[in-house]
């Protein structure tokens, strides 16, 4: 049995940036994808992003996700750490 996978090319900010040392980071997730999944693959591929796991925030096609949004082809998703601001 084969498992479809979705490849992503994830927007990372902030700190997540900087750790990824890129602008992306390229992934694989199997199908039906999750953010909570997108960010499962991009912590294991880099795992200097592991300890940010709990608060990383994902954006799907420019708008917050919640852990169980759906992933779909051609979707834009990034993720970044919470912004604080004042």
């Amino acid at each position: 049995m084969t498992v479809d996978r979705l490849s992503l090319d994830v927007l990372v900010f902030g700190q997540c940036r900087a750790l990824v040392g890129a602008d992306t980071a390229p992934v694989q997730v199997a199908v039906p994808a999750t953010a909570a999944a997108v960010v499962e693959a991009v912590c294991e591929r880099y795992p200097q992003l592991a300890p940010l796991r709990a608060s990383l925030l994902v954006a799907v096609n420019e708008e917050y996700a919640l852990a169980d949004a759906p992933i779909r082809a051609g979707d834009e998703v990034a993720i970044f750490p919470p912004i604080a601001g004042g």
